[in-house]
């Protein structure tokens, strides 16, 4: 046996003998609603790297929102613990699973706990920004996924906030597009801003992809990819409704017009790390044909406004003319345009 395979014996037995002493620690707690919750934690996110938390494992802790209205914060606390104290990369991905677990199909009473949990600083509010377990290669390895995991979480959590509804959630979809149909633009535009930034946190992966072969780090892509698909049901929504005739033909307001295009621009550029993460899987071309559609219909309407703005100057009584910066806001940085002393003629 080489060195480095008996080091790694060692810190399993290691781990093994760690995770028992936790169960042991919660059993023998004197608080025994707070005990089982802090058990089934502790099973869901052993060191034991070969497969993800079981489905029995996972609705033993959901089950702790039906529960005594206690549980419900000790089931977060407990978890959120385990996750900002652990150094193991395995034990943090299973956290982080079993969180995505929570909202995905998790009562509202842990739902509500999770998205109130205070913020432990950092950019990330799960505060995994730096995480990084240096054991060995593969460990290394997966600190990457973990901090994109985490970050995949927080932005899915803050889409939910700004939707006003958790995007797994039971509403109709006649309803969310009557909620679509009834917002002002400004509305439509702060939400697919939030929806664009849940795509591109996904299309952050790690480049280690082959990874997925791994069990757990399946999973947790197989979980995100159905959260890609409710968030692409979203995005798909709103821009149907810009990209009805009369929503962009009464559009001229230029600001809102160049948002517009601007988020479609950075969904094309998270197609190709997509394509790659899925594998074609959630490709969804009507999607992102139409997102093609409605940027070439803004650049068309903005181009459109810009020609109204557009003036020919003339100069009357051989009078001067001085080149000058223009507030015409269409032009490049530099570019200068003729503005007369004396009089102009403005062509409508």
């Amino acid at each position: 046996m080489t060195q480095m395979a008996q080091q790694k014996r060692l810190r399993n037995i290691a781990h093994n003998i760690k995770d028992k002493a936790s169960l042991i620690a919660a059993t023998l707690s004197i608080k025994r609603h707070v005990s089982s919750v802090q058990v089934h934690v502790l099973r869901a996110t052993t060191h034991t790297l070969s497969t993800p938390p079981s489905d029995q494992k996972i609705a033993a802790v959901l089950a702790a929102g039906h529960n005594y209205h206690v549980l419900p914060r000790a089931c977060i606390t407990t978890l959120m613990d385990r996750l900002h104290q652990t150094r193991s990369a395995t034990v943090a991905l299973k956290c982080l699973y079993t969180l995505h677990n929570i909202v995905v199909k998790g009562p509202i009473t842990l739902k509500d706990q999770l998205s109130s949990y205070p913020s432990y600083g950092g950019h990330n509010f799960l505060n995994l920004s730096n995480f990084r377990d240096d054991s060995d290669l593969e460990s290394l390895q997966l600190s990457s996924w973990v901090r994109w995991y985490a970050s995949v979480l927080e932005q899915s959590l803050t889409v939910s906030r700004i939707l006003g509804y958790y995007c797994h959630s039971s509403k109709e979809n006649r309803e969310r597009k009557c909620l679509v149909s009834g917002a002002s633009n400004a509305d439509l535009l702060y939400k697919l801003e939030a929806l664009v930034g849940f795509v591109e946190e996904i299309s952050h992966v790690p480049e280690s992809l082959h990874l997925q072969r791994n069990e757990l780090v399946y999973e947790v892509v197989r979980l995100v990819g159905e959260d890609y698909g409710c968030v692409q049901g979203e995005i798909l929504l709103r821009l149907e409704e810009f990209g009805d005739g009369k929503r962009m033909g009464n559009m001229d307001d230029v600001g809102e017009l160049n948002e517009l295009v601007g988020y479609l621009r950075r969904l094309e550029g998270c197609e190709e790390k997509l394509v790659l993460l899925f594998v074609n899987r959630r490709r969804n071309n009507g999607l992102w044909g139409l997102i093609k559609r409605v940027k070439s219909e803004g650049v068309m309407k903005m181009e459109e406004i810009q020609g109204k703005w557009l003036t020919v100057v003339t100069t009357t009584n051989n009078a001067a003319t001085e080149l000058t910066r223009s507030t015409n806001p269409f032009l490049e940085p530099g570019q200068l345009s003729l503005v007369p002393r004396l009089s102009f003629a403005t062509v409508r």
